[in-house]
């Protein structure tokens, strides 16, 4: 386990490019994340899928703060189907899987998590159903999004002072990238990751594509019949595969 440990430090993400970004290609992220950890290493990591590619392409800051994250990890089928057009084969790793899959992991060694965004009440829900799934988590605070002002500054104060290894930011895409650029600073030595709406999947207050779904690459038309006032941002898919395709032919 020791040497386990050792190679999984010293090994190097893979970084492919990727209209105009890139994605980096680890074995195992969960478990290079728990190494990175026990390393007290400060991370921002970044789950890119299309539209988040192409939300980037219009908007130069938040392709800033992507380049600048140390992890990108290809969360999307539009990502994996952009290298197969390349003819290179990678593995899709779902943010929400993988966030869960650290949790998992760091759980026996007592790493701390901070669960920061949601709706009121969300983030103590999945906190709560984690426990009940790991007795050893060590979560050792939430907090929901909806905060501004002295909240906000207090909250920023709780942080620094209980500097938790990883922060798990679901604020939303771009919000959450911004939000981590702007305060990871508050805890240098801390993983700090955007995991969207996991909370509300952890919560069960929402519910995850079926698996067959997922599988496919489809789990964004559940997504889509779940919440219907998406469909307009759900148009940076097919745009994304037109830009691969050509990108591909150039």
């Amino acid at each position: 386990m020791e040497l386990e440990q050792q190679q999984l430090t010293s090994e190097q993400p893979q970084s492919l490019p990727i209209l105009g970004l890139s994605v980096d290609i680890l074995s195992n992220y969960p478990q290079w994340l728990a190494a990175q950890i026990a390393q007290s290493r400060g991370l921002h990591v970044v789950t890119l899928n299309a539209e988040m590619t192409m939300q980037a392409r219009s908007n130069p800051e938040l392709a800033q703060v992507i380049q600048e994250a140390e992890l990108v990890i290809p969360d999307g089928a539009g990502v994996v189907m952009h290298f197969r057009l390349r003819r290179r084969k990678i593995d899709r790793c779902p943010g929400i899987e993988m966030a869960a899959d650290l949790l998992r992991v760091s759980a026996q060694q007592q790493s701390s998590f901070f669960f920061f965004g949601g709706e009121p009440g969300v983030t103590e829900l999945a906190a709560q159903k984690w426990r009940q799934q790991l007795p050893n988590v060590n979560i050792v605070g939430t907090q929901h999004g909806y905060i501004t002002g002295d909240e906000m500054e207090n909250f920023c104060q709780t942080l620094q002072q209980l500097q938790p290894q990883v922060i798990y930011v679901g604020l939303g895409v771009p919000r959450q990238e911004f939000w981590i650029a702007e305060h990871r600073h508050l805890c240098p030595n801390t993983i700090w990751v955007g995991v969207g709406g996991s909370f509300d999947i952890w919560a069960e207050t929402k519910t995850r594509a079926p698996g067959w779904l997922c599988n496919n690459n489809l789990e964004w038309v559940y997504r889509l019949y779940q919440e219907p006032w998406r469909w307009q941002r759900m148009l940076a898919l097919p745009e994304f595969a037109w830009c691969s395709l050509v990108d591909t032919l150039k």
